[in-house]
């Protein structure tokens, strides 16, 4: 049996580790066996740059985590080398870059699972999500979307006041 004071730290571990895992808006769970710390350091400072936490996981001490927050459908593949990444500000900058790093590496690096605002993904859904682009760049199709008929109601208009021999600018003010 495990004296206190190590029974603590582990508690505080999944604590911390639940708290993450509820903060995040997704995550990704790899088995990274047969990496090299090149591509290791190369991976995580991809990572860093969209702001992705990624760190390696005591499989346990997140069963339990995920056990906490009712995610007890990863427990499966919670075996071997496990690492986690994370990101609460574009939940699909973790897919991205990962099957990106799976596709280079081939078997030696594979995405085990995935979760996303609690649900955990289908390996289908994981690879959607892998083909997204940034959560700003679905930002600015969304919006060039809405002010395509704006726009081309703009220029329609130019032409005809054109055509009619008008002008497209304001009058001037009487003084």
């Amino acid at each position: 049996m495990p004296n206190a004071k190590v029974l603590s730290e582990k508690q505080a571990i999944v604590e911390a580790l639940a708290q993450r895992i509820q903060n995040a808006g997704a995550g990704v769970l790899v088995d990274y066996r047969g990496i090299t710390v090149a591509e290791d350091t190369a991976l995580r400072a991809e990572l860093r740059k969209e702001d992705v936490e990624y760190s390696v996981v005591k499989n346990t001490l997140t069963r339990k985590a995920m056990d906490k927050l009712g995610m007890s459908g990863l427990d499966e593949v919670l075996n071997g080398t496990t690492s986690l990444a994370t990101a609460e500000k574009d939940p699909i900058a973790p897919f991205r870059i990962i099957a990106d790093y799976s596709k280079k590496m081939g078997d030696r690096f594979n995405v085990k699972a995935a979760f996303m605002e609690g649900k955990i993904l289908t390996d289908n859904e994981i690879e959607m999500m892998s083909t997204l682009g940034s959560k700003d760049a679905l930002y600015s199709k969304v919006l060039g979307t809405m002010i395509a008929p704006i726009t081309g109601l703009a220029v329609c208009l130019g032409q005809i006041l054109e055509q009619k021999g008008g002008s497209a600018e304001a009058p001037a003010e009487a003084e």
